[in-house]
């Protein structure tokens, strides 16, 4: 009986691998995108020990990848993973380019560290991700 459901479960291995992976492919893909759109370099600033770089960028990647994990758990094609996935990162890229008019002294207070502005943009980019997350029901 035990090695029925392990026969069972190992049978999901293939579809974990490949939602594994194209997850992982889409965080690389919006981190690469989200860098690029930044008018600062925040891996370099975050290596230097920029604090402020570190909360903003984190905060969008959470923001990203916690409706993208919704879309892995209910979503029934990776193709439909993939388009929720794009959902995601277009909200994320639009979270920070708002922000940037709101703030627009944030392209320069978070390259100097200024710690609150990049803990903002962090902690909007992470609600934004959690309210993105919760309207994608279908």
């Amino acid at each position: 009986m035990d090695t029925d459901i392990l026969i069972h479960s190992a049978r999901g291995i293939d579809d974990f691998v490949v939602y594994l992976g194209a997850s992982l492919a889409l965080l690389a893909i919006f981190i690469s995108i989200y860098v690029w759109i930044t008018p600062y370099r925040e891996i370099a600033l975050i290596r230097d020990g920029n604090v402020a770089a570190a909360a903003s960028l984190s905060g969008a990647v959470l923001g990203f990848a916690i409706p993208l994990a919704h879309a892995v758990a209910q979503s029934i094609t990776l193709l439909e993973m993939a388009m929720w996935g794009v959902v995601a990162l277009a909200v994320q890229t639009l979270v920070f380019l708002v922000m940037r008019r709101i703030m627009p002294g944030i392209a320069s207070d978070i390259p100097a560290g200024k710690l609150a502005p990049g803990v903002f943009l962090g902690s909007v980019s992470l609600a934004t991700g959690l309210l993105n997350s919760a309207c994608m029901t279908y």
